[in-house]
């Protein structure tokens, strides 16, 4: 039977700043789901620390709050647990590219069938507004005594180069252009990051509604790649030339920052995922949680001599 959205909204109160992005985030996460009617029984949430980390309690599907910069590890295993589900992850800035730069970037090698929606704000919302990783050299937010020291890193780039092969960026406003981008990345088979610009309205007084709103030059800050003609899809993953050519191309236009900002897919590739490779080497379906563990009541795996093995003598 058909779901709306009234039956994917929980009872828990929120307590997320009035204005802040995450609402509308929230709203077009749910938008995606009911859009393709995604088996509610067999949808996973799964979120670390941050502000970004509450998500998974306001929608009724099965949510996960994982460690603080695990999420990616977290999601990993349970899709590969079974293979079936459809898992969204959902991190913070800081949660994403900080603490857990080293799972985001390993993640890429392995282009395992989940989507990454990373709550970009420039700062950490949760613990009063540090810089994150992706606040500019020299900003000062007004939480900061000091401008930032620190260089930022560039998602988009990361992503492309690292193997992600879904790639993309939106804006936490505009819920109907966030929910159409969150639907493409969910159908997408492979591993995607769709990175949201999400106003923090208590601690980022730079990179606010007002900012990626304004025109400049007679048009908005923030435009839509597909308005422009571009194109970063890769029609045949065979063609090295088509391939060079496009990653070259998304790597360009992710860097394009300032006057103009551009939303929409900057990277689109089809390539065997983790789960392809897997049923490739062992020539058959991998699917743990459908694998019997116990026959008659007797396990259906001998570990008698590992344990004779370890014992303690």
């Amino acid at each position: 039977m058909a779901y709306k959205i009234s039956d994917l909204k929980t009872d828990y109160q929120s307590d997320w700043c009035p204005g802040c992005g995450n609402f509308g985030i929230l709203n077009a996460i749910m938008s995606a789901l009911v859009d393709l009617q995604i088996d509610l029984n067999k949808a996973v949430i799964v979120s670390g620390i941050g502000c970004s980390g509450k998500t998974p309690h306001f929608i009724n599907v099965s949510g996960i709050h994982t460690l603080h910069g695990r999420d990616i590890p977290f999601a990993t295993g349970i899709k590969l647990a079974n293979p079936e589900l459809t898992v969204i992850v959902i991190g913070g800035d800081g949660n994403t590219y900080g603490i857990g730069a080293g799972h985001f970037l390993n993640a890429g090698r392995r282009n395992v069938d989940i989507t990454c929606l990373v709550f970009n704000n420039g700062v950490y919302g949760l613990t009063k507004g540090q810089a994150s990783p992706t606040l500019k050299l020299g900003m000062k937010t007004k939480s900061l005594p000091l401008p930032n020291i620190n260089e930022a890193i560039n998602p988009l780039v990361v992503a492309i180069s690292c193997g992600y092969t879904f790639v993309a960026r939106s804006y936490a406003y505009d819920v109907k252009h966030l929910k159409e981008i969150i639907k493409q990345g969910i159908l997408h088979k492979g591993l995607s990051l769709i990175d949201i610009l999400q106003p923090c309205p208590s601690y980022n007084d730079i990179h606010t509604k007002e900012y990626y709103e304004e025109v400049v030059n007679d048009s908005k800050r923030i435009y839509k790649l597909e308005e422009t003609g571009y194109n970063g899809e890769v029609k045949d993953p065979n063609n090295l030339e088509e391939v060079q050519q496009k990653l070259s191309q998304a790597i360009l236009k992710a860097q394009e920052w300032g006057d103009r900002i551009p939303v929409g897919i900057f990277y689109k590739i089809s390539l065997p995922t983790f789960q392809d490779r897997l049923r490739s080497r062992y020539q058959r379906e991998i699917n743990p949680s459908k694998d019997r563990i116990e026959i008659d009541k007797k396990p259906t795996i001998d570990i008698s001599n590992l344990i004779e093995k370890i014992r303690v003598k």
